[in-house]
């Protein structure tokens, strides 16, 4: 039971990254080529960051949670994220090989953690992956059905959709999809770049995080003018816990959300996910200069 535990020395981890000849079971495990530098590095935590908690799961996180506490739920966040993304820079310090948590987890915690860790980092970018490609495929056909006014053949339509999701026919039939194309061809773009290597990846990526900054920055000048403090008026009636943003409860049909049960907390959560940057960077510190 104690090999499950056992620990990898931090003097032999960052020996086995930078020794071509290194590598588990005797085989050479190879280096990584230190391509990036401190621009690189924050454009991709930009790049990670404006994406999928910010263009796709804010309206999602305020419809069905926070509501107009959606603000606070981003405050909220943040300030955790500020700590998490403090300890994952020290850790990436301290430990600048690929694997992020995983090798934290070899040195600090053993094997069998580590193991758990990895998996557990698989999960979060396969879902971050499906999250964004799913998301980027709803924008490409609103573009085209909404925007542009092209009516796609029901059979096209179904093929906007996972067999999860449900989508609405030319002739207003509910259907459930079949597979999202549009989704799978994305994602297979941008793998099709990482597999080119970070340096073709990195260059893709500043490029793509100067139009998506545009993008906020022109998004934030035309709707300022539309924030009113109204939304967050004292609810009377509330405890201080609920005193910044009405109460969750349904008046007339219409939801309230507050701090608890599903409201502001729980859209922190779900918004979270826009701050996970601070993970792919130190993802890449064996690349890093």
């Amino acid at each position: 039971m104690g090999g499950l535990f056992v620990k990898k020395d931090l003097a032999r981890l960052i020996a086995d990254a930078n020794d071509p000849n290194a590598g588990e079971g005797g085989h050479g495990g190879g280096t990584l080529k230190r391509h990036l530098g401190a621009f690189n590095l924050t454009m991709l935590g930009i790049g990670a960051i404006i994406g999928a908690g910010i263009f796709s799961l804010t309206g999602t996180a305020a419809a069905n949670y926070a509501g107009p506490g959606i603000v606070y739920s981003f405050i909220i966040g943040g300030i955790l994220c500020a700590f998490a993304g403090l300890c994952y820079a020290e850790m990436a310090a301290m430990i600048p090989v690929a694997g992020s948590a995983y090798a934290y987890s070899y040195a600090t915690m053993g094997e069998f953690i580590a193991w758990i860790i990895g998996w557990d980092l698989v999960l979060e970018y396969a879902f971050g992956a499906v999250t964004v490609s799913a998301a980027w495929s709803g924008y490409l056909y609103s573009i085209l059905h909404k925007t542009l006014g092209i009516n796609l053949p029901d059979a096209l339509i179904k093929l906007t959709k996972g067999p999860w999701e449900t989508v609405t026919l030319n002739g207003g039939q509910v259907v459930h999809g079949i597979w999202n194309v549009p989704a799978s061809v994305i994602a297979l773009v941008v793998a099709s770049i990482l597999y080119k290597g970070i340096k073709e990846s990195a260059s893709v990526n500043n490029i793509i995080v100067i139009i998506k900054v545009t993008i906020v920055i022109v998004f934030i000048a035309l709707g300022i003018s539309m924030i009113s403090g109204a939304n967050l008026h004292v609810n009377p009636a509330g405890s201080a816990l609920t005193s910044l943003v009405p109460a969750q409860e349904v008046v007339n049909g219409v939801k309230h959300y507050g701090w608890l049960n599903g409201g502001v907390l729980t859209g922190a959560g779900v918004v979270f996910f826009a701050y996970i940057g601070f993970d792919a960077v130190s993802t890449t510190a064996q690349e890093a200069k």
